[in-house]
């Protein structure tokens, strides 16, 4: 037990834990706050969504309302952009920085981005890992000073979803990046405007990258105790 307490990487799941929720916390402070400011030309969410996919020549792509807070996202086998009602119905900063985010993922699918491409590979390899790399590797500490080999199962399994949270940033940062360039080239919104699109999807990038190194963290973790047991 003492081994587990004060590993070095346990000490460090904490702090980044507790990163984590300070930029969460912050990431809902900024939507709450860009959400209060109306965009000057007033279009919506879904507006923006629709305009976004014809400008880039996707036709194929459904705009659609999805219950939740921050429940966003781009689902390419259904090819549809689900929006929260929070912002498909919303003329604020924030609905327009996500919905225009989130046809950033429908341009790079359409444009086969490398990136994209790989993360929706690991897509179906990482949904069968999260369903049972907990029970491994809890099995794994359990049975480490018996049967050393079980944890070093689950840490392999585990490695995939720590591949899946890295893979995941270019594809966030990207998907950013073209919705702030046609934001401001299509002139849907103003110099002001446009500092708060990229302040809110700092924000949410951000969360992102917590998530990648938490997982990362945790791997080394679990090496950690494997190396110490066997």
């Amino acid at each position: 037990m003492q081994t587990l307490i004060f590993s070095p990487a346990y000490i460090l799941i904490g702090a980044i834990a507790i990163i984590g929720m300070i930029v969460q916390s912050r990431l809902k402070s900024k939507f709450k706050h860009y959400s209060k400011i109306r965009l000057n030309k007033g279009y919506t969410g879904a507006e923006v969504a629709e305009m976004m996919l014809r400008d880039n020549g996707i036709t194929d792509v459904k705009v659609v309302s999805t219950p939740g807070f921050l429940s966003d996202h781009y689902h390419p086998v259904k090819k549809t952009v689900n929006l929260s009602e929070p912002v498909y119905g919303s003329n604020s900063v924030a609905a327009v920085a996500v919905a225009a985010h989130e046809c950033g993922h429908a341009v790079q699918h359409a444009r086969g981005y490398k990136w994209l491409t790989l993360r929706s590979k690991l897509v179906p390899v990482v949904q069968f890992s999260s369903s049972i790399v907990q029970w491994i590797l809890i099995a794994g500490i359990l049975l480490v000073n018996t049967f050393p080999k079980l944890l070093l199962v689950g840490i392999i399994i585990f490695a995939a979803n720590v591949v899946f949270s890295f893979v995941t940033l270019p594809v966030e940062y990207d998907a950013s990046n073209r919705a702030k360039k046609w934001l401001i080239k299509k002139n849907i919104v103003d110099k002001e405007e446009s500092r708060g699109v990229a302040d809110a999807l700092k924000w949410a990038a951000r969360t992102y990258v917590v998530a990648a190194v938490s997982s990362l963290a945790t791997l080394i973790y679990y090496l950690d105790v494997y190396n110490r047991r066997s």
